[in-house]
């Protein structure tokens, strides 16, 4: 015990003397530590938010574009629509045997840039979605709300807004068409969380032209549930080739989105494994000159009665202190750097991504830089300690 407490305090004392090289190879790790634990919050949490989105919805219907854009919009209300399609064109393709739940959804408003889906109440189901007060809409112009836009915009049960045109704030108003709220949804960790939902008339209502016929009102799109798996193998196709709209399936559309940002993730990821082989080869490098500085005091200290693994354990610390130091800068840095760009992502698509989390990963990032600084200090500390004192003092 007494040579670990003489090991560490040697330890600190050497690197208090050279605070420069200390500070900088801190900074280097706890930057690379920091950018992969930045990395590992933000995907884990939007992977697991994505599948808890797309639970259910086997595939998505709506007109013809982007198919990326079109489960964006529809499931993960992300997006603009790709638009819209009438009622008789879809009638035919969502009673096909192969669906066994079409889920209708209408978008065009949004009340301070939440936005508020026409539907039915099988989208509540679909997400396991209940009233935590008040009741569901029984009626047009009644919407029941998730409980991140209860908490975000303060309305309460028997309030009335007016909603505004586009998915964004800034849109004209329709003051005409008034919707009141009867009731607020528990939280699910979910999309409905974020969304104002009613039934697709008020939606009609808001947006009614005179002379529209039923057969002419539209639906931005649908959420397919199969009746069995085998139909993902001809029902996409069909609905692709022979209608006017388009399918695109949720799972195969997400895989190709985290495919495109792969690409920048391991980037960054490399990017900040070289600053943590930087910050290794930095400590190698300043406890190799440390040693070659501090010959005649390590020797010193042999004879004044310090065991060589006293000397060995002093050189091993400081390579274990600054490691550590980079990892708590790292971990910092890394949640205050996922919780800012949670805020960012908060704003724009109200996801509820927060640095304030702990995942599993964190543990074998935080022991990899660890390991890499102990093991960058493992070549002078043995040089250190096979170093015999008598030589060690004739050519210091």
């Amino acid at each position: 015990m007494n040579s670990f407490v003489t090991a560490f305090g040697l330890a600190w004392a050497y690197l208090r003397q050279r605070p420069l090289s200390t500070l900088l190879n801190v900074l280097l790790l706890g930057l690379g530590v920091g950018t992969v634990i930045a990395l590992i919050l933000i995907l884990t949490q939007a992977e697991e938010r994505m599948e808890r989105d797309t639970a259910g919805v086997d595939l998505v219907i709506g007109a013809k574009g982007s198919p990326l854009q079109l489960v964006l919009s529809a499931v993960f209300q992300m997006d603009a629509p790709t638009g819209n399609v009438t009622l008789a064109d879809a009638a035919e393709i969502i009673t096909a045997r192969e669906v066994k739940r079409a889920v209708p959804l209408a978008l065009g408003d949004s009340y301070k840039s939440f936005r508020i889906v026409g539907t039915n109440a099988e989208y509540a189901e679909l997400y396991g979605a209940t009233i935590a007060d008040g009741r569901f809409w029984t009626k047009p112009q009644e919407v029941v709300i998730g409980a991140d836009v209860a908490r975000a915009t303060g309305l309460k049960i028997g309030q009335s807004f007016a909603s505004s045109h586009g998915l964004v704030e800034g849109g004209g108003a329709h003051a005409d068409h008034p919707f009141v709220v009867v009731g607020i949804l528990k939280p699910t960790g979910t999309v409905t969380d974020r969304l104002i939902l009613t039934n697709i008339e008020s939606i009609w209502a808001v947006h009614a032209h005179e002379s529209e016929q039923v057969a002419d009102k539209e639906i931005t799109a649908y959420l397919i549930q199969y009746t069995s798996p085998l139909a993902a193998a001809s029902f996409p196709r069909r609905v692709n080739q022979s209608t006017a709209m388009q399918a695109a399936s949720p799972a195969i559309e997400i895989s190709r989105l985290f495919s495109l940002l792969g690409i920048g993730v391991a980037t960054l990821k490399i990017f900040a494994g070289i600053m943590m082989a930087s910050a290794a080869l930095g400590i190698f490098t300043g406890l190799t000159n440390t040693l070659n500085e501090r010959q005649a005091d390590l020797a010193l200290l042999r004879l004044l009665g310090a065991t060589p693994a006293t000397v060995f354990l002093t050189i091993t610390l400081q390579g274990f202190a600054l490691g550590l130091l980079g990892v708590i800068l790292g971990v910092v840095l890394g949640h205050i750097g996922a919780a800012w760009t949670g805020g960012i992502i908060q704003k724009t698509h109200h996801m509820g991504l927060t640095g304030w989390v702990f995942f599993k990963q964190e543990g074998a990032v935080i022991a990899a830089a660890l390991l890499l600084s102990i093991s960058a200090a493992l070549m002078p500390a043995w040089r250190t300690y096979r170093n015999a004192v008598p030589e060690t003092l004739n050519n210091a």
